[in-house]
């Protein structure tokens, strides 16, 4: 099948990209490189289209000289902290180019499956967990209210025009491909694991936003979940997109682990001692998010097989000075 990935030079993008090629896809890359990076595409060897969605004109015609069978969207902004000070910007990005994307494969009149990137960021503050995806979806950043948006709209697209949609609600996801050459890279990195990593690197210390929250530490709580694991939810995901139908699963583990937890585990994969400072919260940060995934594991066959370790692991061999891994 002929897939385009947009977003496709970012983290989750290129790694989905290798294993939906490794599955035998025929693989396009679609990315402004606003946020991506053109040394993964080259990595991958697959070509990239350097376009931005916000051109609804020039997707039109990008779209309509390819034979596609699916699209797997990654292209979006996703700083929660960034979408409290540009909301518009995220607006006109995420759902802005959804729709342009959307209306450009309606426009072809021929069938296609549409595997959207979404986020548990739409759940907002859960009222249980492990959440399921029945869950009350109420977002309490910009950057969530513009993913359940673009869901809705891809839902309605599908019911319409024959779409065969699916959105994955996944939770953080962590580490590095296997050979360590497709990582999390991001300018501004706020992710937890990297940036604990480069405090381990450089001896800076790493700031724990927050030690008041209601979980049994203090610190929040999250379900990391491996970029290879997530890479496979979405080839199996491709396989079962139904036309005319949208379906939604969460892409998580199960299990959460707290922000001192995360670093205990880097202490150990790394041998080194991690100075840990307290800040302030976050705005926009729920005190715990942790996958119910059994409509993924009954829905895609979908169970994730990496653990914590592994993930800091791979991650810390990336970020190393060491044959493949990045330079830093």
């Amino acid at each position: 099948m002929r897939v385009l990935v947009t977003g496709g030079a970012g983290y989750i993008g290129s790694n989905t990209a290798r294993e939906l090629a490794r599955r035998g896809h025929e693989v396009e890359l679609l990315d402004d490189l606003s946020r991506g990076h053109e040394a993964a595409a080259v990595a991958l060897g697959l070509p990239l289209h350097r376009l931005s969605l916000r051109d609804a004109g020039a997707v039109r015609a990008f779209v309509a000289e390819r034979d596609l069978g699916a699209v797997v969207h990654f292209a979006a902004y996703a700083l929660v902290a960034e979408s409290f000070a540009r909301p518009l910007d995220y607006w006109r990005n995420n759902l802005g180019g959804t729709l342009a994307l959307l209306e450009a494969l309606v426009a072809r009149a021929a069938p296609v499956r549409f595997i959207f990137s979404s986020t548990c960021a739409v759940y907002g503050v859960p009222e249980r967990v492990p959440i399921p995806e029945s869950h009350p979806t109420r977002p309490i950043n910009p950057y969530g209210w513009t993913k359940l948006a673009a869901e809705s709209a891809i839902a309605d697209a599908a019911r319409a025009h024959g779409i065969g949609a699916v959105a994955l609600r996944y939770f953080n996801a962590a580490g590095a491909s296997d050979d360590r050459v497709l990582g999390e890279d991001h300018d501004p990195e706020t992710h937890l694991i990297p940036l604990v990593l480069r405090a381990a690197r450089d001896g800076t210390p790493v700031t724990i936003h927050g030690t008041d929250y209601d979980t049994p530490d203090g610190t929040c709580i999250r379900d990391y979940i491996h970029v290879a694991d997530l890479a496979r939810a979405h080839a199996l995901a491709l396989e079962r997109a139904v036309p005319g139908e949208a379906k939604v699963f969460n892409i998580g583990t199960g299990r959460g682990a707290s922000v001192r937890e995360v670093i205990e585990v880097a202490r150990r994969v790394t041998g080194r001692p991690i100075e840990a400072r307290v800040g302030p919260r976050r705005p926009g940060d729920p005190p715990s998010l942790v996958a119910d995934g059994r409509s993924a594991r009954a829905g895609l066959g979908f169970v994730a097989e990496r653990e914590l370790a592994e993930m800091v692991e791979s991650a810390w061999a990336f970020q190393s000075p060491r044959p493949g891994g990045r330079k830093p």
